[in-house]
């Protein structure tokens, strides 16, 4: 069945209002080709003839319906790899763990936040990389992995990956040592996924009780976001993130000139931020 494409600007304009309010995310009126590229698919699926018969849905449904939720998540961006962009891993292995492992040598213990982790290879990269350098047998790891696309969460949850995903960015040894083979796709094993709690999580909705991080990886999301909301998502950072912590965003994303509160970490093309009062 073909969709037919276009809709009207009210069109467009009530799905802007509708992904800001339930996500934050703003979309320019110069997305309107983004918005058909994500819910031309979506329209088809639930059975519609256009995009503008999916509008019309979805005026009419429930606030929290399951059309919503998936109207939500078909706009979200869920790009990822393996090591993804580097620097910030090499910051991780080089500054940010021998640091930690000098604070922590009384607990032992490191707690991780993977915010926005989509399909979940960032918190697999980051336990890649704890694996090789922190005693096992010594020092317990907590990864929180979170997402707000509920297919993204359950994909995280599986660990599982088709060979052009494993290509991405994967090293080669810890493809051997770390992942096993199930028909054409590759499976993070079971003791590094135990070591993994994924669960949904909506960055403007009211946050759950969140334990204190020392590191948190929050990259390639406030740049979908206007300045209050980033400035609200950075405040409630700093109620998680412990006093000597480290945050991790996007290349293109600062806190400079939205939380004065944060200072960056000399660390080249790595864009992480510490408390100022550290």
């Amino acid at each position: 069945m073909s969709i037919a494409i276009q809709g009207g600007t009210d069109d467009f304009d009530f799905i802007r209002q509708f992904i800001r309010e339930r996500s934050a995310i703003v979309l320019d009126r110069d997305k309107d080709y983004l918005v058909e590229a994500r819910l031309a698919p979506l329209a088809e699926q639930k059975g519609y003839t256009s995009i503008r018969e999916l509008f019309q849905a979805l005026r009419q449904a429930p606030l929290n319906s399951s059309l919503a939720k998936e109207v939500v998540e078909a706009m979200t961006t869920n790009e990822t790899s393996f090591f993804r962009d580097m620097a910030p891993f090499e910051c991780l292995s080089s500054i940010i763990i021998p640091d930690l492992m000098d604070r922590r040598e009384n607990t032992k213990q490191l707690n991780i936040w993977s915010g926005a982790c989509s399909s979940g290879q960032e918190a697999y990269s980051i336990l890649l990389l704890l694996n090789e350098i922190l005693p096992q047998d010594t020092w317990k790891i907590h990864l929180l992995a979170t997402d707000i696309n509920s297919a993204m969460v359950a994909r995280a949850k599986l660990g599982k990956y088709s060979q052009l995903e494993i290509s991405r960015g994967l090293p080669t040894h810890m493809l051997v040592e770390n992942f096993h083979q199930d028909g054409v796709m590759w499976q993070v094993s079971q003791k590094l996924r135990n070591l993994v709690t994924v669960r949904e999580f909506n960055l403007i909705a009211k946050w759950p009780l969140v334990e204190s991080k020392d590191v948190i990886f929050l990259r390639n999301v406030l740049i979908y976001f206007d300045v209050e909301t980033k400035r609200a998502i950075l405040q409630q950072i700093k109620r998680v993130l412990e006093p000597d912590g480290y945050l991790f965003l996007g290349g293109a994303e600062t806190t400079i000139g939205v939380d004065e509160d944060f200072e960056r970490v000399d660390y080249p093309k790595a864009s992480c931020y510490r408390l100022r009062s550290v």
